[in-house]
């Protein structure tokens, strides 16, 4: 497909794999911060074919994954209420909360609704004013500026109806927090270039500089991944801790500017829980004051609702590095695509569901079949 097989070409591949192993000399570990290069890393065992120099380890960059136990569960309350329609994207759907999931919910008459867009959710909402229309707005940087100019819409519109539950993280936060684990072994990270697509890469500059770690916004197909690979070697190699642009087809300097402007008319920064990882200040976007009527877990009386997460699951460890899925002892054995602990098993951007999927086949680079 053009523009498409330009990019999973393996003469084009083999001839990075060539230009790493000419490059480097000492042991590297590099994370992929995104779910979406995790998927292609192990899909086409990319990461089995480099240097054994080159250790690549998975990141915290699968917004469904790092939802907190307690979103969900405020989720799976509202969308259980006869007077709500719950809209969500579907990765949401199985994603497990302390007791069930919206799958459990939708199967037992919960008018739960996969919607393609939050505009979907809006449009709902002004054909059912005898409802309460409510969309959970999950997602990094990527998916905020969509999900703001739903509410503004709906704001616009005057549908008192409408609502959302707002769990959106920000990535160079995790970042900070990656780089300062007391163990951590990250030495460059390939930071997810739909996030830089958004809001470019000023904010990873001062990262780099501090923590002296290369930053390479990468792509996700595997040509970005080895280019982005390759470029973060050679920094590493040459002593230099800098921000650089593989997915330069995509990603400017300052992002997108009226995509910003959009969040930041919507959105305030603020403190938010990662699952499985903690607390993390001003990780996280909450709806702005005068936008309260239309934050979810206020109307619903659920702000301040928190739960346990299930101690069984590692994906927190997996998240930031420490482990790889099939070092936890669950993986594959209580802990499968029907029966998973945690999100990392059942999203299509985890890590733990692409080892169960791809890791049964022989690593090659090749189109393997989905």
């Amino acid at each position: 497909m053009k523009f498409l097989a330009e990019y999973r070409d393996p003469a084009v591949a083999e001839k990075y794999f060539a230009a790493i192993r000419d490059t480097v000399t000492k042991p590297w570990t590099i994370m992929e911060v995104c779910g979406g290069q995790t998927n292609t890393i192990v899909r086409y065992g990319i990461d089995e074919q480099l240097p054994k120099e080159i250790t690549l380890v998975h990141g915290p960059g699968c917004p469904i994954c790092v939802t907190p136990v307690e979103m969900i569960d405020r989720a799976l309350i509202i969308a259980e209420r006869s007077e709500v329609i719950f809209c969500s994207f579907g990765d949401m759907i199985r994603v497990p909360g302390s007791r069930a999931d919206l799958q459990r919910v939708k199967a037992e008459g919960g008018d739960v609704r996969v919607v393609y867009s939050p505009l979907d959710a809006v449009r709902i909402a002004r054909e059912n004013p005898s409802k309460e229309v409510v969309f959970f707005a999950v997602g990094f940087e990527t998916t905020a500026p969509a999900n703001a100019m739903a509410l503004l819409a709906a704001k616009n519109e005057g549908l008192s109806n409408f609502s959302m539950i707002v769990s959106h993280v920000l990535v160079p936060p995790m970042l900070e927090v990656v780089c300062n684990a007391k163990d951590n072994r990250v030495a460059a990270f390939l930071a997810a270039g739909h996030v830089c697509t958004v809001e470019g890469v000023r904010e990873y500059r001062p990262i780099a500089e501090k923590h002296r770690v290369p930053i390479v916004a990468t792509g996700f197909e595997p040509m970005d991944i080895l280019q982005g690979v390759l470029m973060a070697v050679r920094q590493l190699e040459e002593g230099r801790a800098e921000v650089e642009i593989q997915y330069g087809r995509s990603v400017r300097e300052d992002g997108n500017e009226l995509a910003r402007e959009i969040v930041s008319k919507v959105f305030t920064r603020t403190k938010r829980k990662w699952r499985g990882i903690g607390t993390v200040g001003s990780s996280g976007l909450e709806l702005r004051e005068e936008f309260a009527s239309f934050d979810a877990s206020r109307k619903f009386d659920l702000a301040d609702f928190e739960v346990e997460e299930n101690e069984n699951c590692l994906s927190g460890r997996i998240l930031i590095g420490e482990l790889k899925p099939t070092d936890c002892p669950a993986f594959g054995v209580s802990c499968t695509p029907e029966t998973p602990l945690g999100a990392t098993m059942v999203s299509a951007e985890g890590a733990c569901a692409a080892y169960y999927r791809y890791r049964s086949a022989n690593s090659s680079f090749e189109i393997r079949n989905s």
